[in-house]
């Protein structure tokens, strides 16, 4: 498939906003973008599902396991070795914690050894002030490959009842029912076991945190696949940008709700409709942008094919602005510990700013400058 500017893009803003959502501090601004931004990361990734993939499995699942799997596993294992360092520097303190009170402390060496064993196991264990988002490694993981369990059973069903009829324009069924509606039956399958498990109450015990964001994440990816199917019947338009901006505010002011891994029944009812609404908003807004060849644009795609880095690195960015704010307020210094930043002042002043520029930025101008040192040193030796 040729590379995509406009998800690109699409995904730019969408690390943007994470990083923005863990600065505290942003009021509606939080409230209206934890309606969308997550489940925004499994629609771009399900646009890029192949039905190919259908006849073979393990490329699919090899490639998943490459990108998400691994990652997770040399990221989560980098943050562990160094998690004891860091209450010796400062960074990490038994005073300082979230929002809540919560503090973590330095682990044993069984500690350490049974972290590394839940993160190979169960893509758990990593460190929660350090990697809190990583998460998402195993939520799209498991939503991807799931979707394809079920995408197979049900062209399997539909296959055995007949309703291939290979002998009579084949291109048209697969069209009808393997790009229209297989996709919305799996949709609708995650949709009603997620509303099943958020009803009782239920949890998926051999996933850590229990599942929902795993199914959901299901649905998100198979509405993304749905999407790139008739993109281009799909016209971008203001109007339509500014309905699903309202539709998304409207939710955050009146049914607020996010991707929470214990999210209640309330909770699930009230997330697909702006989660769907602010992904087609930000789509919108992102096509708009790609049209026009400036500084903007190729920032953005640039930050969109480099969200992986944003992603693991922003967090500990954060702390150089930590020390910022300590030295502008006279704070005391453990308090660089708090995670995800100083919630001093947070609600009072525009830090949150400042945090989400380093969360971004450094992390990029990190990758952009390893990079050219890699290339240079390549280019050097050949």
């Amino acid at each position: 498939m040729l590379r995509n500017t406009t998800i690109s893009i699409c995904k730019a803003i969408g690390i943007i906003l994470m990083v923005i959502g863990h600065t505290e501090g942003t009021g509606w601004l939080g409230s209206f973008l934890y309606e969308f931004h997550m489940p925004l990361f499994f629609i771009t990734a399900g646009y890029f599902f192949s039905l190919k993939y259908l006849d073979d499995e393990a490329t699919f699942v090899k490639k998943r396991f490459k990108s998400l799997y691994l990652p997770f596993l040399k990221w989560s294992i980098l943050f562990l070795a160094l998690h004891n360092w860091m209450f010796r520097l400062g960074i990490l303190n038994e005073q300082y914690g979230n929002g809540a009170g919560g503090v973590t402390h330095p682990y044993s060496w069984h500690q350490m050894q049974q972290n590394l064993w839940t993160m190979v196991s169960a893509m758990g264990g990593y460190d929660q002030f350090l990697c809190g988002a990583f998460w998402f490694f195993r939520g799209l993981l498991v939503a991807s490959i799931f979707y394809l369990v079920l995408f197979k059973i049900f062209d399997n069903i539909f296959r055995k009842c007949g309703c291939y009829n290979f002998n009579d324009n084949p291109d048209h069924f697969n069209d009808v029912y393997r790009k229209s509606i297989i996709p919305i039956a799996v949709c609708l399958t995650a949709l009603l076991l997620a509303m099943w498990k958020t009803c009782e109450g239920l949890k998926v015990i051999n996933l850590i945190q229990g599942g929902y964001r795993e199914i959901m994440g299901t649905f998100f990816f198979g509405c993304g696949f749905l999407f790139r199917q008739y993109a281009y019947k799909y016209r971008v338009n203001w109007l339509a940008t500014a309905i699903f901006a309202g539709t998304v505010f409207a939710f955050s002011r009146l049914a607020s709700t996010s991707m929470a891994w214990n999210a209640k029944f309330n909770d699930f009812l009230a997330l697909p409709i702006p989660a769907l609404c602010g992904f087609l908003m930000t789509y919108n807004i992102s096509t708009m942008i790609d049209r026009h060849d400036n500084l903007l644009r190729r920032f953005l795609v640039f930050c969109g094919d480099n969200t992986m880095c944003i992603f693991v690195f922003h967090i500990i960015s954060f702390k150089l602005v930590s020390l910022v704010k300590i030295w502008y307020y006279g704070l005391d210094f453990l308090q660089i510990g708090c995670h995800m930043v100083i919630h001093e002042h947070a609600n009072e002043d525009f830090f949150w700013v400042f945090y989400t520029i380093a969360g971004v930025c450094v992390p990029l101008a990190w990758t952009f400058a390893y990079r050219k040192i890699v290339a240079h040193i390549r280019s050097t030796i050949s």
